[in-house]
């Protein structure tokens, strides 16, 4: 059996995988899994799903969350921490540059042609995540109908994210009681080679992590999480003079991190609905710059997050980079605090279950309203890029073509994503170039 890898073996990883973790979630884990399991032998196969499946039930980003469960069974809560840490932090600090270089150059004539290279091809980039969210979670017609209504609901009636989040999951514990949904994860399991399983340092047959009685320890870790949540707060309200503001960011951000099921393609269309519209941090062309910047960065997605709280800051203290920065860090905060919570809280009673079927399911029908969503957001992106309000509504023929040839190059022709960004930000440049 491979020895136990040190703290500083496990954090070298954990750091290189933060610069590397390129290409959403699927990549991630797929870079997790070659290193921890393929390569080095750390962790078994079958205990390295348990910790997915349960992130996978979780809301927020299952990558992040992943790399602190892994973290948390290899070396307990400081592990986890820097494995969690250590996912998000590149990622923060790139976007910080790039968010100050945007908000510094962006009005320059050329810069803005290149966002408006990358625009169509971050539809397209949508509309891909879309039919993969689509193909894992509308596993029959019932799951069509969910999210056929979700997206109704979010399209005309504008209700609201969370409530139909909360839907979805009051309407599969109805529905699985009266078993009227199929139960999501069914079939034979293959037989352990118990051999195998024990070549692996964590496997399972490893003794289970000594964490104490869950029942006293996860009351005690929520306490400890609520005070971290309400220190940021009471700061604000003693040395700041917009206190309204900065709960506001604080309140907003902890909300869309506790209902980001399914990825952060799920969440966006709210942060953008409520922040655009209600809020007016940003405009929609903003938001589809910053997707833009997060697609280009390695970590979670969800990281674009924080590029809404930079510009949050920004535009409400008169254009202030200082206070754009403290945005940018308080939407961090509030983004990923829930989701160390969620892991290291929870990780100690998921290791006593096994694989839960009813919580499969439940994560089907949530996903299945997370199409409808995403729908929702594919067409309001849409509409400010194909339809600009500079040609008074009338159709950007240009951008509606780059749109249709990025979906193909990189739906049909699996380009890399990233790559396509670079293709797509010199798209920009040559239409701008040869138009001027």
């Amino acid at each position: 059996m491979p020895k136990k890898p040190t703290l500083g073996e496990a954090t070298r990883f954990w750091l290189k995988l933060g610069f590397i973790s390129f290409g959403g979630p699927a990549g991630q884990i797929a870079i997790m899994h070659e290193y921890l399991v393929a390569k080095k032998k750390w962790i078994s196969d079958s205990r390295f799903l348990h910790a997915l499946n349960y992130c996978m039930v979780l809301p927020g980003p299952e990558a992040q969350q992943l790399a602190t469960y892994l973290g948390w069974l290899l070396h307990g809560t400081r592990g986890g921490l820097i494995a969690g840490l250590l996912f998000i932090l590149p990622s923060l600090l790139i976007l910080l540059g790039l968010s100050i270089v945007y908000v510094t150059f962006g009005k320059i004539p050329w810069v803005e042609s290149i966002f408006e290279g990358l625009k169509p091809a971050v539809i397209a980039i949508v509309v891909v995540a879309l039919i993969k969210i689509g193909k894992k979670s509308l596993l029959s017609y019932f799951h069509y109908g969910v999210a056929i209504i979700a997206f109704a609901l979010i399209f005309f009636l504008n209700i609201p994210f969370p409530l139909i989040i909360l839907g979805a999951v009051i309407l599969s514990f109805v529905f699985q009681k009266v078993g009227w949904i199929p139960k999501a994860g069914s079939g034979k399991s293959k037989t352990m080679d118990e051999e195998l399983e024990k070549s692996y340092f964590i496997n399972e047959f490893s003794p289970r992590k000594k964490s104490g009685n869950p029942w006293k320890t996860i009351p005690r870790q929520l306490a400890v999480g609520i005070v971290l949540w309400i220190i940021p707060i009471l700061l604000f309200l003693v040395i700041s003079d917009n206190f309204q503001f900065w709960k506001t960011i604080s309140l907003f951000f902890t909300q869309a991190a506790l209902v980001t099921f399914g990825g952060a393609y799920a969440v966006l269309p709210y942060v953008a609905q409520v922040s655009v519209e209600k809020y007016h941090w940003l405009d929609s062309f903003q938001m589809l710059d910053g997707l833009a910047l997060g697609e280009t960065t390695p970590g979670p997605l969800i990281m674009v997050l924080v590029f809404v709280g930079f510009m949050a800051g920004y535009n409400s203290f008169e254009h202030s980079i200082l206070m754009g920065t403290l945005g940018l860090l308080t939407t961090t905060y509030f983004t990923f605090l829930p989701c160390f919570l969620f892991v290291l809280a929870g990780a100690p009673w998921i290791e006593l279950t096994r694989e839960n079927k009813q919580l499969k399911s439940l994560l089907a029908i949530v996903t299945a309203a997370v199409v409808g969503v995403v729908l929702n957001l594919t067409i309001y992106l849409g509409k400010g890029v194909f339809f600009p309000t500079e040609l008074a509504g009338k159709p950007n023929y240009l951008a509606i073509a780059w749109t249709v040839v990025s979906f193909f190059a990189l739906y049909r022709f699996k380009i890399n994503m990233l790559a396509w960004i670079g293709v797509s930000a010199i798209f920009g440049m040559v239409t701008y170039l040869i138009s001027n």
